[in-house]
């Protein structure tokens, strides 16, 4: 940097903004790591991400604006980017986890971690297996 100081209405809710954007961002993070199945864990880190940019946008803002004494407005775009595109980064990506017949965690079976469907997904494919191999033998 050029040696300039920031003054004190820039560093201080840039700090506290920047300091909120790494909590928003390890909050989603646990979340991740958290909850139990695709669909519940999709949710926190898409938040954290999402919530964590825009305050690292607005604190760049202020930092800009305050360094070059004019209202520096560039990071609007990168928002408007990210706003739109979060959000069906998130629908394909549960559109996907749907064609592929993923469901959602049992709660009734505790260290099942695969989801009823996939049970029955192996069920059809262990039954189509043995009809396959008996009618082979004919």
């Amino acid at each position: 940097m050029s040696g300039a100081e920031l003054p004190l209405w820039v560093t201080v809710p840039g700090t506290l903004l920047l300091i909120a954007a790494g909590l928003l961002t390890l909050v989603g993070s646990i979340g991740l790591l958290r909850l139990p199945d695709f669909y519940a864990r999709l949710h926190p880190p898409s938040m954290g991400t999402t919530l964590g940019t825009g305050c690292v946008l607005i604190t760049s803002m202020l930092v800009s604006s305050a360094l070059l004494q004019r209202p520096v407005l560039h990071e609007l775009l990168i928002t408007l980017f990210v706003v739109m595109t979060a959000p069906v980064t998130a629908m394909l990506l549960v559109r996907a986890a749907v064609s592929r017949g993923r469901a959602r965690l049992d709660d009734s079976q505790p260290g099942n971690r695969n989801g009823p469907a996939d049970q029955d997904r192996k069920s059809d494919t262990s039954s189509a297996n043995a009809s396959g191999s008996s009618s082979g033998h004919m």
